[in-house]
C-alpha cells in the first residue's frame, strides 16, 4: 500500500482530519510543495515503532560486525561483570 501524496496548502486546510486517518491507520502522508517532496507525516506511535525497529536493526548490525571482529565475551563472563557493576553502586 504507498502513501498517500498531498500538497501542503490540502494538507493544512484538513490538517484535524488527517491527523485522525493517520492514528487510525498505520500509514503516512507524503506532503508536496510547489510539487516536489518536502515531508512526510506519521502518528506519533507510527514513529515510535519506526524508530524501535530502527534500533533493532542497528544493534543487530553492530552484533554482526563485532562476531564478524571476533569481539566475543563469554556470556557467564559478560554477566559475572555485570554482577560487579552493580555490587559497586550498592
Amino acid at each position: 500500500m504507498s502513501d498517500p501524496i498531498i500538497s501542503l496548502s490540502d494538507f493544512k486546510a484538513d490538517a484535524s482530519q488527517w491527523l485522525k486517518r493517520l492514528q487510525d491507520a498505520s500509514e503516512s502522508v507524503v506532503l508536496t510543495q510547489n510539487g516536489r517532496a518536502s515531508a512526510v507525516v506519521q502518528s506519533f506511535e507510527s514513529y515510535q515503532r519506526q524508530q524501535q525497529a530502527l534500533l533493532m536493526l542497528k544493534l543487530m548490525a553492530q552484533g554482526e560486525a563485532d562476531l564478524r571482529d571476533g569481539r566475543l565475551t563469554p556470556q557467564a563472563e559478560a554477566f559475572d561483570a555485570l554482577r560487579a557493576r552493580i555490587a559497586e553502586r550498592t
